[in-house]
């Protein structure tokens, strides 16, 4: 038997087309694509293999495994989609890409078929080869005869699941050529920058489906639609115009023909072709999951606790040498990449605030003489008597503009935070805040601070938003009352260097033995307690990620002011915050001063300190006190966020991969075979040509 392939990566699945590149595709097309679209690139019958022949070990199945054709559609749809990255990520010429886009394509073919051998011949399936064949009896088209045998292998929920995956798609497709139709008016905000978004936002469970929900076209009432909502500024017209240009598109691929019904949506050729492709990923994922349970079975508790043994003892013979791999480790921490041990418990994590100066402020540091006295050129005078007129402001005006218009008014239910001020009632995020039934729920986002300013409606119905003007010490005490609206309290808050005082200090303040005292520009500190205990003092760094837990509630709490205030988009959506070192830094040495002392007082320590940029609020989310902070504990593998949950999750996913991985290439190798497949490159060798072309007159450029 010739092999074509020896070794085979996961298993990549096909994509919906996008219509947003349509003239991508176009620029390929050197053929009228009547038909040309339509020629079989590649055929795959694994049925061809000597397992399935007379006396074969999956002979009695052969018969139900249908052959299949992969079209030069399909390989167009994939370079468009993928086969650009990869030329320009990794360098590969033309022929290597659709190379690899045809085998990819293929072996998601083999991979379907062998799914429905596993299936049949699996004791925890309940499919039969009679049944199947009952199943696509009598239907002589083979894309109803393809949807009759795929849905037989799949539950009425995931049959629905599939045809609300497919319909979403659609609208989202007409959303994007409707909106060239709509002309909104330009308001106050179009030029504003997109303000950063927690991840996750209207995240639709995975097993979410709305049987109400259709195909908006503006023949039909968008009322009818279920949940979908059209765009802002869709009209009927703006629709039926948008679903025209949808529809020319698909001609234009040979994905419908010209005597399609039109009016029904879900009666054309492409429906049909997109609810293919949905079933089969649906397949894919059942396959997936049954080697999820043959791998979770290899999953011991000897297994873990002997790699986590392992790997503390590793980390900790690495780390005691050398500090750069600790920091280098430190950088890459996630939900599935742990640091257990530290040699000095002074390193941890912290959340920066930052309040920016003004353009116009920057300059003014910029451009000023240094203080007077001072040797070193430095103008920390000028700093504070900047810092002094600073007004830090609310970040999130965006998330009520636009088609993403985050907000929702407060009720009284939502419990929200004012801080007194009955002004204010805006808050972010409902869907994934109180819709949990359809959308995954928003975590280490506490979800109760009010937006801080003024939001009205002007005669248009469009938001007017005056955010309110803050000093840093307004900020600090918007903190304060959060904090205490959440159940905490702060202690030992303290102005160590004065308050009004600070802004008004000579030269020599700032100097001790004739070097920059960087304590002399901390503005602020204090703890977060809770019941009178500090959250450093009770720290339990293996419930940082537990819903409802002390830690994890008050870094919530944070993470939404840092969202709110914080203008170092950098720090958003990080896993914990910056990597502080007690070490020198690359960090700007006020700054480094500050978040090291805020490592040094534990999780929950707040400090304030400035640099040339503005404010720094600094809020240390975790610490490595202790050095082995965290405990694997089996008995906690199924409480979600421990630090136990996390660990197992990680090293049961990672050996899923491998296993998996193992699988799909013993299952690629035993039938993509030349028995088996059978490609025809000669039908695809103008679009390598004219990407060749495309490509070299780029390069010459």
């Amino acid at each position: 038997m010739k092999f074509r392939k020896q070794k085979v990566a996961a298993v990549a699945l096909s994509s919906l087309f996008l219509f947003g590149t349509v003239a991508t595709a176009c620029d390929l097309i050197t053929t009228d694509p009547d038909q040309d679209l339509l020629q079989v690139v590649a055929e795959v019958d694994i049925t061809n293999g000597e397992d399935f022949q007379s006396g074969g070990i999956y002979a009695d199945y052969a018969s139900a495994i249908e052959p299949a054709q992969v079209l030069k559609r399909d390989l167009l749809a994939s370079y468009v989609s993928s086969g650009q990255e990869l030329m320009s990520t990794y360098s590969y010429t033309a022929e290597e890409t659709f190379e690899l886009l045809i085998d990819s394509l293929v072996n998601r073919q083999v991979y379907l078929q062998f799914a429905k051998v596993y299936f049949f011949e699996s004791d925890s399936f309940d499919y039969t080869v009679s049944g199947y064949e009952s199943a696509t009896a009598g239907i002589s088209d083979s894309l109803d005869r393809d949807l009759a045998g795929l849905s037989y292998f799949l539950t009425k929920e995931e049959i629905a699941q599939a045809n609300y995956s497919v319909r979403t798609a659609f609208n989202n497709s007409i959303d994007t050529q409707e909106a060239s139709y709509i002309n909104a008016e330009e308001d106050d905000h179009d030029h504003d920058t997109a303000r950063t978004t927690p991840t996750g936002i209207d995240t639709e469970l995975e097993d979410y489906y709305d049987e109400a929900y259709k195909i908006y076209t503006g023949y039909n009432s968008a009322s009818n639609c279920g949940s979908y909502e059209t765009q802002e500024g869709s009209t009927p017209s703006t629709r039926r115009r948008g679903y025209g240009l949808f529809v020319s598109s698909l001609e234009y691929f040979s994905l419908i023909s010209g005597n399609e019904d039109t009016t029904d949506p879900e009666s054309l050729t492409y429906f049909k072709i997109e609810l293919k492709n949905a079933y089969e990923t649906l397949i894919i994922n059942k396959l997936a999951d049954a080697f999820e349970e043959e791998a979770e079975a290899q999953v011991t508790r000897e297994w873990i606790e002997s790699e986590y043994n392992n790997t503390l003892t590793s980390q900790r013979n690495q780390f005691d040498n050398d500090t750069d791999a600790l920091e280098t480790a430190l950088d890459s921490v996630s939900d599935s990449s742990f640091v257990l041990y530290s040699p000095d418990e002074n390193y941890g994590f912290v959340i920066n605030i930052l309040l920016p100066f003004t353009t116009s402020q920057s300059a003014a540091l910029e451009n000023a003489l240094a203080d007077s006295g001072d040797r070193y050129g430095n103008k920390f005078g000028t700093r504070a008597s900047l810092l002094q007129s600073l007004r830090a402001t609310d970040q999130r005006r965006t998330w009520f503009t636009g088609h993403d218009d985050y907000s929702f008014e407060a009720t009284e239910e939502d419990k929200a935070f004012t801080n007194g001020d009955s002004a204010r009632g805006y808050l972010f995020f409902e869907n994934s805040l109180k819709n949990t039934s359809r959308y995954e729920a928003l975590t280490n986002y506490y979800g109760k601070y009010t937006y801080n300013g003024t939001v009205e409606t002007d005669e248009d119905g469009d938001y007017v938003i005056t955010p309110k003007q803050l000093t840093v010490d307004d900020v600090i005490s918007e903190i304060e009352a959060y904090l205490t609206f959440g159940g905490y309290s702060i202690l030992n808050a303290d102005h160590p260097n004065g308050t009004s005082a600070y802004y008004n200090r000579q030269v020599s303040n700032y100097y001790t033995d004739g070097e920059v005292d960087y304590s002399s520009f901390v503005y602020y500190t204090g703890s977060v307690a809770k019941d009178g205990q500090t959250i450093a003092s009770t720290f339990n760094a293996n419930n940082v990620f537990v819903e409802g837990s002390t830690e994890n509630v008050a870094m919530s709490m944070i993470n939404e002011l840092s969202f709110a205030y914080n203008t170092d988009t950098a720090g958003l959506n990080s896993y914990l915050g910056y990597v502080v070192s007690p070490d020198e830094t690359d960090y700007m040495p006020e700054f480094e001063y500050a978040a090291q002392l805020a490592v040094r007082g534990g999780a929950g320590t707040i400090v304030v300190a400035p640099t040339d940029y503005g404010w720094h609020i600094i809020y240390c989310t975790f610490s490595y006190a202790g050095n082995t902070p965290y405990t694997f504990n089996w008995d906690e593998i199924d409480v979600e966020g421990t630090f136990s949950n996390l660990y197992y999750e990680a090293k049961k996913s990672s050996n899923l991969e491998t296993y998996a991985t193992d699988r799909q290439t013993q299952i690629i190798n035993a039938y993509a075979t030349d028995e088996c497949v059978t490609e025809y490159p000669s039908r695809y060798s103008d679009l390598v040509e004219t990407v060749e072309g495309t490509s070299s007159d780029t390069h010459s450029h």
